[in-house]
């Protein structure tokens, strides 16, 4: 293909990577993840019969599809063996946070309140989307977020758009019933010191007194989902817990592990309303921990004090 063809494809691509990337982030919940993802995109993009692609955007966003839908595949199969070490994505719940606005009550589906059930794409929601099989997180993402029409998300889905239409009113039911998130900077903190003391004991019953039943411990060796398993993850990590020290990550309430001044990992806790953990994301990645943020809190500090 000739320079100029070349320079023509990639500002064509360029056009589209931001929206891209939001509907990447939104599936994946990390940005590096969603990088990944777009990356590949445009590998496959490069590679193509670019002239035969009538739809660029929806091509686009159907690849796009396939790769989250292959990552997240692969994040569950990880996920059914234990959390081997405490690493995972500092910016997986960086969506801003809005009002929840549809009622877990409603059964009838309502494409104005789908609209704004789908803008409320805050913490609430990405702990939600954890929880939700590839599949149904896809269909939602792409049809209440991004408007795809069920016709395309059943092309990726390999299901038939009727499937698809169920398979994201399924996730749409889990999104409504989601808790709205603790803001309560006080008792965050005291959960934190609760958590910590919990797993430099050991402490199992302690640690489940602090964590949502459906919490989910999120980590560059997979997804962790229920308090049972988060807890035994956090329990066999005593010698680390033993060091680690609370503070803000991002802003958000955490923890955080120094090896000679330096950090050397990270966890960033998200709650639900009445203060447990529902969400954990746990940083080792150097590149990812030197883009954090980090402020140690003092013994006896709160989050507006640090």
């Amino acid at each position: 293909m000739a320079t100029g063809d070349d320079d023509f494809l990639a500002d064509s691509f360029e056009a589209h990577r931001g929206r891209l990337r939001a509907v990447a982030h939104r599936m994946l919940g990390s940005a590096a993840e969603a990088d990944d993802a777009v990356q590949e995109a445009w590998v496959r993009l490069s590679r193509s019969e670019s002239k035969e692609i009538d739809n660029l955007a929806g091509w686009l966003t159907t690849v796009v599809g396939r790769v989250c839908l292959d990552m997240l595949r692969s994040r569950r199969s990880r996920a059914e063996e234990p959390l081997e070490s405490w690493t995972a994505d500092p910016t997986a719940v960086s969506a801003p946070v809005a009002p929840a606005a549809v009622s877990a009550s409603s059964t009838v589906s309502d494409p104005a309140q789908d609209a704004l059930l789908a803008d409320s794409v805050g913490v609430a929601l990405l702990v939600v989307l954890d929880t939700l099989a590839p599949a149904e997180r896809l269909a939602f993402v792409l049809h209440d977020l991004f408007a795809v029409p069920y016709e395309e998300v059943a092309g990726i889905v390999d299901r038939t758009p009727e499937a698809a239409r169920q398979l994201a009113s399924r996730a749409r039911r889990r999104v409504r019933g989601a808790a709205e998130p603790d803001v309560d900077l006080v008792r965050q903190r005291k959960v934190v010191d609760a958590f910590l003391a919990a797993a430099r004991e050991g402490d199992f019953d302690g640690l489940l007194a602090v964590l949502d039943p459906d919490v989910v411990a999120r980590s560059g060796a997979g997804v962790t989902t229920g308090a049972a398993a988060v807890a035994r993850g956090a329990s066999s990590f005593a010698q680390l817990a033993a060091v680690a020290r609370p503070a803000l990550v991002d802003g958000a309430t955490g923890l955080v592990v120094l090896v000679d001044g330096r950090v050397e990992r990270a966890l960033a806790f998200t709650f639900v309303r009445g203060g447990r953990i529902a969400l954990i994301d746990i940083t080792t990645d150097p590149g990812l921990l030197s883009r954090l943020e980090v402020t140690l809190l003092q013994p006896g500090d709160d989050q507006d004090g640090a």
